[in-house]
């Protein structure tokens, strides 16, 4: 299953809605032709070099965004087997697990026989990328902090899979629909934004991580952007100093608990103005192509924000 885009819009004033998203990016099967065998030696996202005898055929995700990544490369039927909670596509579901970015299963990895793992350098720890070099099993290393970074790891993947030219098509699309969002909301008014991962303890998104950057897209600023951590833990006292004006955090079985907490203070700007917000998950809490969607809730939640206050 692959995102393909349709040709480029100016920035006409067309709403950018999930439904846009869809006539830009659709989804379709795509079977590759076999690739010749040519050598190729590719640089990942730390700038390590990876030397492939030929295009990869049989491929290990680690991690469930880099699992979609690969399908939006066009590389997915030569997936062998994913991590834990690779959910997107459907097919994804079918594949055998291996383990999480954690805990994998080198033994199985080494039975299937991959001539290419691809994991995210933010979520696999070095010791288990370690083990796996010392396998003698090329890896290669996504690192999706920006989303000019998604982009980018789609074309890289196509290059070591083969499946360039439905990669470029894949980015070049996303690249628009990321510009597009951009400049529908560059002269928004700022708001003041607390995203919310977790309740007890609180955590948060730091500057650098990529919902802050969408955030950022959709003309908020992130009350913590000045913090280095992806996902800092922050204190209560430290947001209600800092006064969000909005306050988003993702679905979950407890995400309405964790909104309604703030209600305890009533004077606080996003509860006065009931700027409180749930975000789907699923495609904002994962680096690939869908963020895109993610993002267009966070900037109709941001524009809906702007109104109440």
């Amino acid at each position: 299953m692959i995102l393909l885009g349709s040709r480029s819009r100016e920035n006409d004033g067309t709403p950018i809605t999930p439904s846009f998203l869809g006539r830009v990016f659709y989804f379709c099967i795509l079977i590759a032709l076999p690739c010749a065998g040519k050598a190729l030696t590719l640089t990942d996202a730390l700038g390590n070099e990876i030397l492939l005898h030929a295009p990869a055929e049989r491929i290990v995700s680690l991690a469930p965004n880099v699992t979609e990544i690969i399908y939006f490369a066009g590389a997915g039927q030569k997936l062998v087997a994913v991590s834990a909670y690779s959910d997107w596509p459907l097919a994804a579901r079918e594949l055998p697990r291996v383990g999480d970015a954690f805990r994998v299963d080198l033994e199985r990895v080494v039975a299937l026989a991959p001539d290419l793992v691809i994991v995210d350098a933010s979520s696999t720890p070095s010791v288990v990328r370690d083990a796996l070099r010392r396998l003698g099993i090329p890896l290669l290393l996504l690192s999706p902090h920006k989303l000019d970074d998604v982009a980018e790891a789609v074309k890289l993947v196509g290059k070591a899979a083969g499946t360039q030219a439905v990669a470029h098509r894949v980015a070049e699309a996303f690249s628009r629909v990321r510009k597009r969002l951009m400049q529908a909301h560059e002269n928004s008014e700022p708001v003041s934004v607390l995203y919310e991962i977790s309740g007890k303890p609180l955590y948060t998104i730091g500057g650098s991580q990529i919902i802050s950057r969408v955030i950022r897209l959709c003309g908020g600023r992130n009350i913590f952007a000045g913090l280095g951590k992806l996902a800092p833990i922050v204190s209560r006292a430290a947001v209600l100093a800092r006064n969000p004006q909005v306050i988003l955090t993702g679905s979950g079985p407890r995400a309405q608990l964790r909104l309604n907490a703030w209600k305890r203070w009533p004077w606080l700007a996003a509860v006065k103005a009931d700027n409180l917000f749930i975000l789907p998950n699923a495609v904002l809490g994962r680096a690939s192509p869908r963020i895109l969607l993610g993002a267009v809730a966070v900037c109709r939640n941001l524009e809906k924000a702007r109104r109440r206050l």
